[in-house]
């Protein structure tokens, strides 16, 4: 089972919301992400919430791409 530390991914205001809500949330809902990166984020891929930026095929493809580099 996959575990993580909200607290450290997170905004302060959404550390405390379900999973269903964080991932309907902005992405700027994820530490380090700004309202601005947000706007480009929708202006480039059309990411408006954090479960389209984890959907986004850009994201998924590096994903895959770090794992067999990992797995080596």
């Amino acid at each position: 089972m996959a575990s993580i530390d909200l607290d450290k991914v997170l905004d302060k205001a959404w550390a405390d919301k379900s999973l269903q809500e964080t991932l309907g949330a902005p992405v700027g809902a994820l530490k380090g992400v700004s309202d601005r990166d947000g706007e480009l984020l929708q202006e480039a891929f059309g990411v408006k919430t954090v479960a389209d930026l984890a959907d986004l095929k850009y994201v998924r493809w590096a994903q895959a791409l770090a794992a067999l580099e990992a797995a080596k």
